[in-house]
């Protein structure tokens, strides 16, 4: 199983599929939170940890917030509109500098943990596909 990192032109907004509903099915809340913490985790040891919080609380209260994400985005509960309104991640986002480099370090992440999941190959694609164009449209700053 290859994840490939596509590679979008400064500005591209492809179209986004959501990843498969089986994905919280199989893996369940608990499955996705540990994930989004796993990912976090890998991303405070690379060199763009400065884009993320540096305080333990607040770094944990981001962790949250992204998977609570997630579970909705997989069809479950909708945890983020309840905690903080309509996601419009592009707009959340404008205030880091999130260049293509970034991007690439952010999928290198999930390229580490994916296929650790227990979890069919198609599901797994599902879910990369989905990471694969979301990230794009978050760069918001050219190299």
């Amino acid at each position: 199983m290859e994840l490939k990192i596509s590679d979008y032109q400064f500005g591209e907004r492809p179209e986004v599929t959501k990843p498969s509903p089986e994905i919280l099915s199989v893996l369940g809340e608990s499955g996705i939170r540990k994930l989004i913490d796993e990912h976090y985790n890998l991303l405070k040891l690379s060199k763009f940890n400065p884009l993320f919080p540096q305080e333990d609380e607040e770094f944990e209260a981001a962790k949250l917030r992204s998977s609570d994400f997630f579970i909705q985005i997989l069809g479950g509960p909708e945890y983020f509109n309840k905690n903080r309104g309509q996601p419009k991640m592009i707009n959340r986002h404008a205030n880091f500098k999130i260049t293509k480099e970034a991007r690439t370090v952010w999928l290198e992440c999930y390229q580490i943990l994916l296929p650790k999941l227990d979890m069919s190959e198609e599901l797994i694609l599902s879910f990369w596909n989905y990471l694969n164009v979301f990230s794009s449209w978050m760069v918001n700053s050219k190299e």
